[in-house]
């Protein structure tokens, strides 16, 4: 836990959509989560597709000092261009005349994310031998940026050295190979414990990548227009699918957030 930083305010940054209202959600919960505990002086959440924007938030900022965190599962486009344009940030520190602001690395990146992707897997597939298990993480995938699977592939690599005791890990993409579509033939344990590692429930984790596994032949409505999650698990070629909500959902994301802003003080925050 990072000490308190009363005269500081921090901006969780999100994507947002303009066609999913479960976009931003978890960016407002995490949120919500950190400004109950008080260390900060104000907590404030901008986006790039919903309101506030980044230009606008900045201007609720009262603080000397701000943190900005941007709520992404990898380094890319977002968070490499246009999360510093918005903002005008010309490095890991920036002095924007009114209050300084420091940019932590996304929370996807950080190494605390493999505890909430076990925690995620073990509560998805309750009381199943993970000898059992084959575990997939779940990414979007996209040829355009080499960024957008390194921190899926980062996280694989590390389950696997853990020896946790899956039959295998392996990542998979919903536009690139290894594809999820190929879950069957990917994995051979008779149970699939699948985790999206997306920030949010919206139109991937919750309605594209199901119709990819063949968990439903067509997209569902949002996440928050269904009364019951999903039941799990989903019998098909003979095996059980253990499907998860996507890992940004997480409660103990908001742990990770600070995680990443103790990270910055640590390795980029000036000296006084």
């Amino acid at each position: 836990m990072i000490s308190p930083k009363p005269s500081s305010a921090l901006i969780l940054v999100g994507h947002g959509s303009t066609l999913n209202p479960d976009s931003s959600q978890p960016t407002h919960d995490h949120a919500d989560t950190i400004r109950r505990t008080g260390l900060f002086s104000e907590v404030h959440c901008a986006f790039w597709k919903e309101e506030p924007s980044m230009r606008e938030v900045l201007r609720m900022v009262d603080s000397p000092e701000v943190y900005i965190v941007p709520n992404f599962i990898s380094e890319g486009y977002f968070t490499q261009n246009v999360i510093p344009r918005e903002f005008g940030l010309s490095g890991r520190t920036t002095d924007l005349g009114h209050t300084v602001a420091h940019y932590t690395d996304p929370v996807g990146i950080h190494p605390s994310m493999t505890r909430l992707l076990l925690k995620r897997a073990a509560e998805v597939a309750e009381g199943i031998p993970l000898t059992e298990c084959s575990l997939i993480i779940v990414g979007h995938g996209t040829g355009l940026n080499d960024n957008s699977t390194k921190a899926i592939k980062d996280q694989v690599e590390i389950i696997r050295a853990m020896n946790c005791g899956f039959a295998e890990v392996i990542d998979a993409y919903m536009e690139e190979p290894p594809l999820i579509a190929d879950w069957a033939t990917l994995t051979s344990a008779p149970n699939v414990i699948v985790v999206p590692f997306f920030i949010a429930d919206g139109l991937h984790s919750f309605q594209d990548i199901p119709v990819l596994l063949g968990m439903e032949s067509e997209p569902t409505a949002a996440a928050s227009q269904i009364e019951v999650f999903r039941r799990n698990p989903y019998h098909l070629h003979g095996r059980q699918i253990y499907y998860s909500s996507a890992i940004g959902t997480e409660p103990l994301l908001a742990e990770v957030m600070l995680d990443q802003i103790a990270a910055f003080d640590t390795n980029h925050k000036p000296a006084a």
